[in-house]
């Protein structure tokens, strides 16, 4: 079975600045929260046209309603707060920064719709496909590890993988009764997990990185062997991306046979923007049955990929998978916060209609 869509993109797009500066003044309270959802709303028509015009067949409102990719999740479940990640961000030149992670201070339960709302205000503003994007299970333990939870909230892990996995089978059950058929879920620890770093940094915290593995896909499947009929789920592998920095770097080898033949989800987004990524060989690992959209574009850098080169790309990916089983995208979202990565939305389009491009060089 092919992927729904040949070309497709992440989720995340470039605020505009007046929705930059409407998250600044309502964070500074000169704006209250009327004024703010009436800037979003007005900035997520304009990401849906730009979308739609440049061929994109999958829809997301750019995650204009969040702050970063996962604050909404965080601020839809009970029992979840932020603290700082034991694992930095670093960039080319060798520096660093740190960031806030999810960390259960107590009984975590879905207090509302994490994506229902977004969901409902695309699918009402365009004719094509609404997707929604979610983080993956992995983000509220992985950042911290064994410090992910309060012991007074969960001196059970088993306890905290329940609750966790429930709120997921709750908001795909909500979706999908308001029709929504296309929901992604973005993964960066099992994509850290392919980096022998991160591998022996999380062993030296008191970790078994291939437990982590397996509790990991295992988590997904909880949630992706129950999802409503008609639903399709991806998962996004992410090394990080924050304002052009990354997490993690290394083939997917490391995790690449248990991944693609253990995780029952239709579709994989990988990254395969940089030397970071390391070969396709991996891909040999992908059944049939499954699919791989390939992140050859890169939203981290405004230097836009010329497209024969990314055509010789995706038939190099072809030697280790069929192309019948392959789209294209960029390697991930172009702002998983609000100030968004090292490039200007004009930038931004051209790199979405290259995408849509290349899919028509090679599959039409």
């Amino acid at each position: 079975m092919a992927p729904r869509f040949r070309a497709d993109h992440v989720g995340s797009l470039l605020r505009p600045q007046e929705l930059k500066d409407a998250f600044r003044e309502a964070g500074q309270g000169k704006i209250d929260e009327r004024k703010l959802s009436e800037v979003k709303d007005r900035a997520i028509r304009d990401a849906i046209r730009m979308q739609e015009a440049v061929g994109l067949q999958s829809i997301t409102d750019g995650e204009f309603r969040r702050g970063s990719w996962f604050s909404g999740f965080v601020q839809a479940v009970d029992g979840l707060t932020n603290k700082e990640s034991l694992f930095p961000f670093y960039d080319d030149h060798g520096g660093h920064a740190t960031f806030q992670s999810a960390y259960a201070e107590g009984k975590l339960r879905r207090a509302r719709g994490v994506t229902t709302d977004e969901f409902s205000f695309v699918k009402a503003n365009t004719r094509r496909t609404p997707k929604v994007t979610m983080p993956t299970p992995s983000l509220v333990h992985f950042f911290r590890l064994d410090q992910a939870t309060d012991p007074a909230a969960y001196p059970r892990m088993n306890d905290f993988w329940t609750d966790l996995i429930a709120v997921y089978r709750d908001e795909l059950e909500a979706l999908a009764t308001l029709g929504c058929t296309t929901v992604q879920l973005d993964e960066v620890p099992l994509a850290m997990l392919c980096d022998p770093a991160i591998r022996a940094q999380a062993a030296k915290l008191g970790s078994d990185p291939e437990k982590l593995v397996d509790t990991y896909i295992w988590s997904l499947n909880q949630i992706a062997t129950t999802k409503p009929a008609g639903m399709t789920i991806a998962v996004h592998l992410c090394k990080g991306n924050y304002k052009g920095r990354w997490l993690a770097q290394g083939s997917y080898d490391a995790v690449a046979e248990k991944l693609f033949n253990e995780a029952e989800v239709d579709t994989f987004f990988l990254e395969y923007d940089s030397a970071r990524a390391g070969g396709f060989e991996p891909l040999r690992q992908v059944p049939k049955g499954k699919n791989v959209m390939l992140g050859l574009i890169s939203s981290k850098t405004p230097a836009l990929e010329p497209l024969d080169a990314l055509k010789r790309r995706v038939h190099e990916a072809g030697q280790y998978i069929s192309l019948d089983q392959v789209g294209v995208s960029p390697q991930c979202g172009f702002a998983s916060s609000v100030g968004g990565n090292p490039l200007s939305i004009d930038d931004q389009r051209r790199k979405l209609t290259r995408v849509v491009e290349l899919a028509r060089a090679v599959w039409e």
